[in-house]
Protein backbone atom coordinates (compact mmCIF):
# COMPACT_ATOMS: atom_id res chain seq x y z
CA UNK A 1 0.00 0.00 0.00
CA UNK A 2 1.18 3.49 -0.86
CA UNK A 3 0.76 6.57 1.31
CA UNK A 4 0.78 10.22 0.24
CA UNK A 5 1.29 13.30 2.42
CA UNK A 6 -0.37 16.42 0.99
CA UNK A 7 0.54 19.82 2.45
CA UNK A 8 -1.87 22.47 1.06
CA UNK A 9 -0.09 25.84 1.11
CA UNK A 10 -1.52 28.56 -1.10
CA UNK A 11 0.12 31.97 -1.32
CA UNK A 12 -2.86 34.19 -0.55
CA UNK A 13 -3.10 34.50 3.22
CA UNK A 14 -4.94 37.70 4.21
CA UNK A 15 -4.95 37.79 8.03
CA UNK A 16 -1.23 36.96 8.33
CA UNK A 17 0.45 37.86 5.02
CA UNK A 18 2.77 35.15 3.63
CA UNK A 19 1.85 33.02 6.65
CA UNK A 20 3.08 29.73 5.21
CA UNK A 21 6.61 31.10 4.80
CA UNK A 22 6.85 33.06 8.03
CA UNK A 23 9.53 32.04 10.52
CA UNK A 24 8.28 30.21 13.59
CA UNK A 25 11.01 30.19 16.25
CA UNK A 26 13.75 30.45 13.66
CA UNK A 27 12.46 28.23 10.84
CA UNK A 28 9.80 28.65 8.14
CA UNK A 29 6.61 27.28 9.67
CA UNK A 30 5.94 25.00 6.69
CA UNK A 31 9.22 23.20 7.47
CA UNK A 32 7.67 21.72 10.64
CA UNK A 33 4.95 19.95 8.66
CA UNK A 34 7.36 18.61 6.04
CA UNK A 35 9.79 17.36 8.67
CA UNK A 36 7.04 15.71 10.74
CA UNK A 37 5.85 13.82 7.65
CA UNK A 38 9.39 12.65 6.94
CA UNK A 39 9.97 11.74 10.59
CA UNK A 40 6.91 9.47 10.63
CA UNK A 41 8.46 7.18 7.99
CA UNK A 42 4.98 6.48 6.63
CA UNK A 43 4.95 8.22 3.27
CA UNK A 44 6.00 7.16 -0.19
CA UNK A 45 5.76 10.79 -1.23
CA UNK A 46 5.48 14.12 0.56
CA UNK A 47 4.09 16.82 -1.71
CA UNK A 48 3.06 20.45 -1.34
CA UNK A 49 0.06 21.79 -3.26
CA UNK A 50 0.62 25.49 -3.90
CA UNK A 51 0.01 28.26 -6.40
CA UNK A 52 3.06 30.21 -5.19
CA UNK A 53 6.57 29.85 -6.64
CA UNK A 54 8.28 31.02 -3.44
CA UNK A 55 6.40 28.47 -1.34
CA UNK A 56 7.24 25.79 -3.89
CA UNK A 57 10.95 26.62 -3.70
CA UNK A 58 10.88 26.60 0.11
CA UNK A 59 9.04 23.27 0.17
CA UNK A 60 11.61 21.66 -2.10
CA UNK A 61 14.41 23.09 0.01
CA UNK A 62 13.06 21.16 3.01
CA UNK A 63 12.59 17.92 1.10
CA UNK A 64 9.03 17.99 -0.24
CA UNK A 65 8.00 17.55 -3.87
CA UNK A 66 5.98 20.04 -5.91
CA UNK A 67 5.05 18.01 -9.01
CA UNK A 68 2.57 20.61 -10.29
CA UNK A 69 1.19 24.01 -9.36
CA UNK A 70 -2.31 24.28 -7.94
CA UNK A 71 -5.04 25.36 -10.36
CA UNK A 72 -6.49 28.90 -10.06
CA UNK A 73 -9.94 27.56 -9.17
CA UNK A 74 -8.51 25.78 -6.14
CA UNK A 75 -6.29 28.67 -5.07
CA UNK A 76 -9.08 31.09 -4.09
CA UNK A 77 -10.86 31.71 -0.78
CA UNK A 78 -13.78 29.48 -1.71
CA UNK A 79 -11.90 26.25 -2.46
CA UNK A 80 -12.23 23.66 0.30
CA UNK A 81 -9.56 21.34 1.65
CA UNK A 82 -11.35 18.42 0.00
CA UNK A 83 -11.31 20.23 -3.37
CA UNK A 84 -7.53 20.56 -3.10
CA UNK A 85 -7.03 16.94 -2.03
CA UNK A 86 -9.12 15.59 -4.90
CA UNK A 87 -7.20 17.73 -7.39
CA UNK A 88 -3.92 16.28 -6.13
CA UNK A 89 -5.21 12.71 -6.21
CA UNK A 90 -6.58 13.18 -9.74
CA UNK A 91 -3.19 14.49 -10.88
CA UNK A 92 -1.41 11.38 -9.63
CA UNK A 93 -4.08 9.08 -11.00
CA UNK A 94 -3.68 10.61 -14.45
CA UNK A 95 0.01 9.69 -14.24
CA UNK A 96 -0.89 6.13 -13.24
CA UNK A 97 0.15 6.54 -9.60
CA UNK A 98 -2.30 5.20 -7.03
CA UNK A 99 -2.29 5.80 -3.29
CA UNK A 100 -4.34 3.82 -0.77
CA UNK A 101 -4.08 6.26 2.13
CA UNK A 102 -3.40 9.97 2.28
CA UNK A 103 -2.74 12.51 4.96
CA UNK A 104 -3.47 16.21 4.63
CA UNK A 105 -1.06 18.11 6.89
CA UNK A 106 -1.65 21.81 7.20
CA UNK A 107 1.39 24.03 6.55
CA UNK A 108 0.91 26.12 9.70
CA UNK A 109 0.88 23.25 12.20
CA UNK A 110 4.15 23.31 14.16
CA UNK A 111 2.79 20.99 16.86
CA UNK A 112 2.46 18.05 14.45
CA UNK A 113 4.97 15.28 15.11
CA UNK A 114 5.92 12.11 13.32
CA UNK A 115 4.86 10.09 16.36
CA UNK A 116 1.40 11.67 16.35
CA UNK A 117 0.97 11.01 12.63
CA UNK A 118 1.93 7.38 13.24
CA UNK A 119 -0.49 7.03 16.16
CA UNK A 120 -3.41 8.43 14.15
CA UNK A 121 -2.60 6.19 11.19
CA UNK A 122 -2.61 3.08 13.39
CA UNK A 123 -5.99 4.06 14.83
CA UNK A 124 -7.45 4.53 11.35
CA UNK A 125 -6.19 1.14 10.18
CA UNK A 126 -7.13 -0.69 13.39
CA UNK A 127 -10.74 0.51 13.31
CA UNK A 128 -11.11 0.79 9.53
CA UNK A 129 -12.14 4.44 9.77
CA UNK A 130 -12.70 6.59 6.70
CA UNK A 131 -10.66 9.34 8.34
CA UNK A 132 -8.89 10.18 11.62
CA UNK A 133 -7.86 13.62 12.81
CA UNK A 134 -6.79 15.23 16.12
CA UNK A 135 -9.32 17.09 18.25
CA UNK A 136 -9.17 18.90 21.58
CA UNK A 137 -11.92 19.48 24.18
CA UNK A 138 -13.52 22.90 24.43
CA UNK A 139 -12.18 24.44 27.63
CA UNK A 140 -15.66 25.66 28.64
CA UNK A 141 -19.00 23.86 28.21
CA UNK A 142 -20.45 24.95 24.88
CA UNK A 143 -23.93 24.13 26.22
CA UNK A 144 -23.63 27.27 28.38
CA UNK A 145 -22.60 29.60 25.58
CA UNK A 146 -23.93 33.17 25.55
CA UNK A 147 -24.95 35.38 22.66
CA UNK A 148 -25.80 39.06 22.23
CA UNK A 149 -29.38 39.97 21.29
CA UNK A 150 -29.85 43.73 20.76
CA UNK A 151 -27.05 44.37 23.23
CA UNK A 152 -28.44 42.05 25.90
CA UNK A 153 -26.87 38.76 26.91
CA UNK A 154 -28.87 35.56 26.65
CA UNK A 155 -28.06 31.87 26.77
CA UNK A 156 -27.86 30.02 23.49
CA UNK A 157 -29.31 26.95 25.26
CA UNK A 158 -31.29 28.23 28.29
CA UNK A 159 -32.23 24.68 29.31
CA UNK A 160 -28.67 24.27 30.60
CA UNK A 161 -28.63 27.44 32.72
CA UNK A 162 -28.70 25.58 36.04
CA UNK A 163 -26.76 22.51 34.95
CA UNK A 164 -23.45 21.82 36.66
CA UNK A 165 -20.45 22.01 34.32
CA UNK A 166 -19.31 18.52 35.34
CA UNK A 167 -22.68 17.09 34.31
CA UNK A 168 -22.52 18.39 30.76
CA UNK A 169 -21.21 16.31 27.88
CA UNK A 170 -17.61 17.01 26.82
CA UNK A 171 -17.47 18.51 23.33
CA UNK A 172 -14.50 18.80 21.00
CA UNK A 173 -13.22 20.90 18.14
CA UNK A 174 -10.88 20.16 15.27
CA UNK A 175 -7.26 20.97 16.18
CA UNK A 176 -6.57 22.07 12.57
CA UNK A 177 -3.39 20.00 12.18
CA UNK A 178 -3.88 16.98 9.91
CA UNK A 179 -6.36 14.47 8.47
CA UNK A 180 -5.58 10.86 7.65
CA UNK A 181 -8.00 9.45 5.09
CA UNK A 182 -8.80 6.40 3.00
CA UNK A 183 -8.40 7.62 -0.59
CA UNK A 184 -11.23 5.66 -2.17
CA UNK A 185 -13.68 6.64 0.55
CA UNK A 186 -12.72 10.30 0.22
CA UNK A 187 -13.46 10.07 -3.49
CA UNK A 188 -16.84 8.46 -2.76
CA UNK A 189 -17.99 10.65 0.15
CA UNK A 190 -16.13 13.87 -0.65
CA UNK A 191 -15.87 14.68 3.04
CA UNK A 192 -13.34 14.23 5.83
CA UNK A 193 -16.05 14.08 8.50
CA UNK A 194 -18.23 11.09 7.69
CA UNK A 195 -20.34 8.68 9.73
CA UNK A 196 -17.15 6.62 10.14
CA UNK A 197 -14.55 9.18 11.28
CA UNK A 198 -12.34 8.65 14.33
CA UNK A 199 -10.13 10.96 16.36
CA UNK A 200 -7.15 11.25 18.64
CA UNK A 201 -7.50 13.69 21.54
CA UNK A 202 -4.89 16.34 22.29
CA UNK A 203 -4.56 18.65 25.27
CA UNK A 204 -4.59 22.46 25.02
CA UNK A 205 -0.81 22.78 25.10
CA UNK A 206 -0.59 20.70 21.91
CA UNK A 207 -3.06 22.81 19.94
CA UNK A 208 -3.21 26.41 18.71
CA UNK A 209 -5.25 27.80 15.87
CA UNK A 210 -3.07 30.43 14.16
CA UNK A 211 -5.12 33.10 12.40
CA UNK A 212 -3.73 36.37 13.78
CA UNK A 213 -0.71 37.86 15.54
CA UNK A 214 -1.94 36.97 19.03
CA UNK A 215 -2.47 33.34 17.92
CA UNK A 216 1.07 33.26 16.54
CA UNK A 217 2.57 34.49 19.81
CA UNK A 218 0.48 32.02 21.81
CA UNK A 219 1.67 29.19 19.58
CA UNK A 220 5.31 30.13 20.13
CA UNK A 221 4.77 30.33 23.91
CA UNK A 222 3.10 26.91 23.97
CA UNK A 223 5.78 25.39 21.74
CA UNK A 224 8.58 26.76 23.92
CA UNK A 225 6.85 25.54 27.06
CA UNK A 226 6.24 22.04 25.74
CA UNK A 227 9.73 21.57 24.34
CA UNK A 228 11.36 23.15 27.38
CA UNK A 229 9.60 20.58 29.57
CA UNK A 230 10.69 17.72 27.33
CA UNK A 231 14.30 18.90 27.35
CA UNK A 232 14.30 19.33 31.15
CA UNK A 233 12.85 15.86 31.65
CA UNK A 234 15.56 14.38 29.45
CA UNK A 235 18.29 16.25 31.35
CA UNK A 236 16.94 15.10 34.71
CA UNK A 237 16.79 11.51 33.55
CA UNK A 238 20.39 11.74 32.27
CA UNK A 239 21.60 13.09 35.60
CA UNK A 240 19.84 10.37 37.58
CA UNK A 241 21.39 7.75 35.31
Amino acid sequence: MRHLAIIPARGGSKRIPRKNLREFLGRPVIAYSIEAAAESGLFDEIMVSTDDEEIAAMAEQYGANVPFMRSPENANDHATTVDVLLEVLDHYQQKGVKFHYGCCIYPVAPFVTGRRLFSAFLKMRRHDYDCVFPVTPFNYPVQRALRMNDGRLEMLNPEFEKARSQDLETTYHDSGQFYWFNVERLRQKKSLLTDNTGAIVLNELEVQDIDNEVDWKMAELKYRSTHFNYENRYLLQSRRA
